[in-house]
């Protein structure tokens, strides 16, 4: 698909995702209806107008450079003052609510595979079936390993994917809308946005997390060093575990998966880092601004994939597919959640994570003010890219 600016247009097409995300943090801390949006909305919103106007691909290095320095550099950054203690102690158990979605993904597979199978024939819906099961435990890496496994055909593959990140784009909406609803708000617990509210209260509506500080020279210097120092050993001691530890087993996969991740090991090092010398860490001035600008610029390469025209030409009945196991982890999420005593912040971040993977859930706990979910949504969705293949396996086998 011809677009106004091509794919191998690297440096204009990060010029605009960079001006995407100042223009979205301008507009929610300028107008009160940008600021109930919130600037990831925003970000999405614009490079999906963007790329469905054809003015920007779908696909482009520069997306992928996001994927792969931004990102993992941006983690660190918004993690230098993550205090791991108080965070087990306020979210620790995140862990089961992102279980409990998860089986509610499974069962999404097992309601789409019979309610599509002869729509789109026995072995594609199969095949579907356990892509989709899979990406939406872990992630898109998911997805990928379940199409091999599952030798699924490259259209089938192309298709799933086109549906998948349109989908997941407008799952994100309603995830940072659903807090907001006032039957939601009236049922769920929402322990962090009522902290939200009285600090907000205390200091007269003004934010005094967006409030202008001082930085200097050095702390811009310390935060980005540092955060390129943790990002380049847990890239290397990835590549080490993934290469040493033997896989071919249960145990194995998981010790594998886990510490072969570098999301992960980027998260640990630093939460360690950031508990235990508080005093440095805690102290670095604009790390938080300049990570939290970084995801914005994460979200708005979310958008661009979401083409619409693509889904309607190709995968329709993928969409629906795609929206019945969705929709799944969505109902298992809320209903189970509420019975538990989750807290609807605990659920919608643990539902992004399930849905989009560790760095998107990082990142809607980020966008939403959250500080205490980050941590859990990188850890719990990490989880995922390693159990993610487990349940597409497991739902591919049962649906011989």
């Amino acid at each position: 698909m011809n677009t106004l600016i091509s794919a191998d247009n690297t440096w204009m097409l990060f010029a605009i995702m960079a001006a995407i995300a100042a223009a979205a943090i301008w507009l929610e801390q300028t107008y009160k209806w940008a600021a109930k949006l919130s600037s990831c909305v925003i970000c999405l919103l614009m490079a999906m107008l963007l790329s469905n106007c054809r003015v920007i691909p779908t696909e482009a290095g520069a997306y992928d450079f996001v994927w792969s320095y931004v990102v993992p550099l941006s983690i660190p950054l918004l993690l230098y003052k993550a205090n791991i203690r108080k965070i087990w102690r306020e979210s620790g158990r995140m862990l089961g609510i992102f279980l409990i979605g998860g089986l509610g993904t499974l069962s999404g597979g097992i309601i789409a595979f019979y309610l599509l199978r002869h729509q789109l024939g026995i072995a594609a819906a199969r095949s579907a079936a356990s892509m989709f099961t899979g990406t939406y435990v872990g992630g898109s890496v998911n997805l990928v390993a379940m199409s091999e496994a599952t030798s699924a055909g490259a259209d089938l593959v192309s298709a799933s994917i086109v549906a998948d990140n349109l989908l997941m784009a407008l799952y994100f909406f309603i995830l940072i809308a659903l807090p907001g609803i006032r039957w939601i708000s009236e049922h769920f617990s929402h322990p962090i946005i009522d902290r939200q509210r009285e600090e907000q209260s205390n200091e007269n509506h003004t934010s005094k997390y967006w409030a202008k500080k001082e930085i200097s020279l050095v702390d811009i210097a310390k935060g980005f060093s540092i955060a390129c120092v943790i990002v380049a050993v847990s890239v290397q001691l990835a590549g080490f575990f993934s290469d040493v530890i033997p896989t071919g087993n249960i145990a194995g996969d998981l010790l594998n998966g886990l510490l072969g991740n570098k999301y992960l090991l980027i998260t640990t090092i630093t939460t360690l880092l950031a508990t235990y010398f508080p005093d440095i860490f805690g102290n670095i001035g604009g790390a938080q601004e300049a990570g939290t600008y970084m995801i914005n610029i994460f979200f708005a390469v979310i958008g661009a994939p979401a083409s619409i025209v693509l889904i309607v030409r190709e995968a329709p009945l993928l969409l629906v597919f795609a929206a019945i196991i969705i929709g799944m982890n969505m109902l298992f999420s809320l209903v189970l959640g509420r019975l538990f005593g989750y807290s609807i912040e605990e659920i919608t971040v643990a539902s992004n994570a399930n849905i989009g993977g560790p760095t998107t859930s990082a990142a809607f706990a980020v966008s939403k003010g959250w500080k205490t979910l980050v941590v859990p949504a990188i850890l719990v969705g990490t989880l995922g890219y390693v159990i993610g293949n487990y349940y597409g396996v497991i739902l591919f086998t049962m649906l011989k």
